[in-house]
């Protein structure tokens, strides 16, 4: 094993490098754990800021809004050569087609659900989407879990249907909503695998980087979403709305598209920098102040069995992640 790999050991297992490059790694790796909290954090706050404080009623228009800003940013990004994209062939196009539907209903049903759910409540009932996975890779893949793992999904179940039963908030519009969000982005992570094989041998270079990815979704996902805008009805409430003439309106609005850009390329670093086994137990953990932050700052009414069951339901996530580690490390 050379150094550089030595090196990669050591921070996705958390032990201080003593070389140059491993203590300039470990600022990468903890500079880009920061950012990837931040901007996840902050893209689902300002999302439900804008839908429920600024009473939003347009959440696929915000999507379609937070789409064209990545478009442009990382078009932008290619001209001027400092980022390499694929060129969007009808190729390329048809494969990604079906993925991108996906893709777009992940996002739909996220805007829905935040309108009518609680951060805290969104993400303990994310968890489902996990056990959801689970299942289809054991279908789909052949993937066999270990009790470990089951037992945290056990948890995540169990956790949701009682933060559901004691959500003094409760919705069952937006749970519906979540509901289907769940079985979306589990569809999603999925059909993203067997597509990006598919998609690679299209390509001119024959690869398809991530900034290609974020490209080809964003790109496609414009046409579609304003089909569901004119499905939807929202052309009439935003010719009438007088939140389109409010300038702090649109810099809200710019910030959460520029957060949603954020997340992409904030997640990449954070990969690159340490692994998928630190990312996803980061992104459990990032839950925990997340929900705190979404109880205080949206002044959500709860309760000591609600609070305990989302709490009981983040825990499971963690605990999630560490069997997934370990499944990982035995394979």
């Amino acid at each position: 094993m050379n150094a550089s790999t030595d090196d990669e050991h050591d921070v996705e297992n958390g032990k201080f490098a003593r070389s140059n490059r491993g203590v300039k790694l470990s600022n990468q790796a903890l500079l880009s754990g920061i950012a990837y909290c931040l901007s996840s954090c902050g893209m689902i706050l300002v999302n439900k800021f804008v839908l429920s404080s600024y009473n939003f009623n347009a959440g696929i228009s915000l999507m379609l809004y937070q789409n064209f800003i990545s478009v442009v940013i990382v078009a932008t990004l290619s001209l001027l050569g400092l980022v390499s994209t694929e060129p969007l062939t009808w190729k390329l196009i048809k494969v990604w087609l079906p993925v991108n539907v996906i893709f777009v209903g992940m996002l739909v049903t996220s805007m829905f659900s935040l309108k009518y759910i609680n951060v805290a409540m969104v993400t303990v009932l994310k968890n489902v989407t996990n056990v959801i996975t689970a299942l289809g890779e054991m279908y789909l893949f052949n993937k066999q879990h270990d009790n470990r793992v089951w037992t945290a999904l056990f948890l995540m179940i169990i956790s949701a249907v009682t933060g559901g039963i004691t959500d003094l908030s409760f919705n069952a519009t937006g749970y519906a909503w979540q509901t289907l969000n769940c079985f979306l982005t589990a569809s999603y992570s999925l059909t993203l695998r067997r597509v990006m094989d598919t998609a690679k041998q299209v390509t001119k270079s024959g690869d398809l980087n991530e900034f290609s990815m974020v490209l080809l979704n964003n790109t496609l996902s414009m046409p579609l979403g304003i089909f569901l805008i004119l499905v939807f009805n929202e052309v009439d409430y935003l010719l009438t709305t007088p939140l389109l003439r409010l300038p702090s309106f649109w810099m809200v609005m710019t910030l959460s598209g520029f957060l949603g850009l954020g997340i992409s390329f904030s997640s990449m670093w954070f990969l690159h920098q340490t692994g998928a086994t630190t990312y996803s137990l980061v992104g459990s953990l990032n839950k925990i102040p997340l929900s705190v932050a979404g109880i205080l700052l949206f002044h959500v009414p709860t309760s000591l069995q609600n609070s305990a069951s989302i709490f009981f339901g983040l825990l499971a996530g963690v605990f999630f992640a560490r069997a997934k580690i370990r499944e990982r490390s035995q394979s």
